[in-house]
Order: structure tokens, then sequence, then C-alpha cells
């Protein structure tokens, strides 16, 4: 069934504006809004040797986004804020919905992985990593001790 508009994303997001435990968390969120939830969305897909994270990053550039790798967390960074130069060259500011702001995630891959194990490329607003899996330590082979006397 199709929804009109008027009613948003959900029609009881904001049903007849009645109170409940959603409303605690809207905090602000300049750079996507209350809707800041649905931003890095990532895939996560599993190979014999290795992961490969696919993570939506649309509208920001390379240098905009950092990655690193702490204590066995891969941390996903991306900030970006307005050209406040551009703003005079592109004539009178009528109405502003883009913010400035930044956005994280993480992601455990064990504390054997390294810097250089991990590939990373960004391409038409996707960030595709290459986390390699994490060696497991092979226990001994179960023996039996033989027990004299």
């Amino acid at each position: 069934m199709l929804v009109p508009s008027i009613f948003g994303e959900n029609l009881f997001d904001d049903w007849f504006n009645f109170p409940d435990f959603r409303d605690l968390d809207k905090t602000e969120r300049k750079l996507y809004g209350r809707h800041a939830d649905r931003v890095m969305k990532t895939d996560v897909h599993e190979h014999e040797d290795h992961y490969e994270l696919d993570i939506d990053l649309p509208g920001f550039k390379k240098e905009e986004i950092t990655i690193e790798l702490n204590k066995g967390y891969l941390v996903v960074s991306a900030s970006k804020g307005l050209d406040e130069e551009g703003k005079s060259k592109k004539g009178k500011l009528i109405r502003q919905e883009r913010y400035m702001g930044s956005m994280q995630r993480s992601f455990y891959v064990g504390d054997n992985v390294k810097e250089e194990d991990v590939k990373a490329k960004f391409e038409h607003g996707v960030l595709k990593l290459c986390v390699p899996k994490q060696q497991e330590e092979k226990l001994p082979e179960k023996k039996t001790i033989l027990i004299e006397g």
C-alpha cells in the first residue's frame, strides 16, 4: 500500500503528536538531522581469507575520510564542512539545508590485523575496505600421555 507523502516515511512517526520514548533521542545532528542513524550504511561480505566492507558515504571526498586501526577496532570517520568562500561566489543564500558535521563508525577486526594489511578504495561515494581474517591460533592435537608404573 502506498502512503501519501504527507505522512513522511512512516505513518506512525508523528501520529497525533503523541509523545513516546523515541522522542528522548532526538538530538540534533548537524550533518543529516534527526535521521543520522541512516548514514554510513555498511554491507559486510565474508570470503575465505578476508572480509569486504562497502560503506555508503555520498557527498564526501576522499580527503574528508579517515580510517584508523585502534586496539583491534577499525574506525572509519568522515567529516565535512561547507565552503564559506563559495557562498559569496554563488550569490545570496536564501535557504540552507546542508550543514557541516562529522560521523564515525567502528568495527572490531581483532588485535592481529595491521594497518598495512587493510586495503581501502573510494569510488562513487562508496568506501570499499578489504580486511584480512584474523589468523586463528591452532590448538595442539590431543595427545595421550602414558602413565608409568
